[in-house]
């Protein structure tokens, strides 16, 4: 098993995971969209007896007659969707300390599915430190770039 770590951006709500398993989705479902204020989001679906919550346990919301999702009430980050009754949860993966180790295998809720957001590979980009007005603000705030 691969111990996997994550958690809210302030670091209030912490956890681990034990998966040896890189599959994700992107689900487009409407609940998800307004649930993140995102077009889509990315999760990985885990048996709930892997995650320990290691700092407390997120705040839930009732989100559906049958699922609640779980976030931070301190910093608001998206951090769970946890149906009734499964002893699996999907876990966001934006969330992870290492997100970049998940792969995107299935789109799911593709009614609500904005396809012009799917790829954006043609369109200009731009790192942080290479927007001044953003770079000044983080350098002249903390005294150096976000990691």
């Amino acid at each position: 098993m691969v111990e996997r770590t994550g958690g809210c951006q302030c670091g209030r709500v912490r956890y681990t995971l034990l998966s040896e398993q890189d599959d994700a989705y992107l689900c487009h479902c409407r609940m998800c969209q307004r649930a993140v204020g995102a077009v889509s989001v990315a999760l990985t679906q885990v048996e709930r007896s892997a995650v320990t919550w290691t700092t407390q346990a997120p705040e839930r919301y009732r989100s559906s007659p049958f699922a609640q999702r779980g976030f931070c009430a301190a910093c608001g980050t998206s951090l769970t969707y946890e149906a009734d009754g499964e002893a699996s949860m999907d876990l966001t993966v934006g969330s992870f300390d290492d997100p970049g180790r998940f792969r995107p295998t299935a789109h799911y809720g593709i009614e609500s599915c904005h396809p012009q957001w799917l790829d954006t590979r043609g369109l200009p980009t731009q790192s942080t430190d290479q927007n001044e007005r953003i770079a000044g603000k983080w350098i002249e705030t903390c005294g150096k770039l976000p990691d």
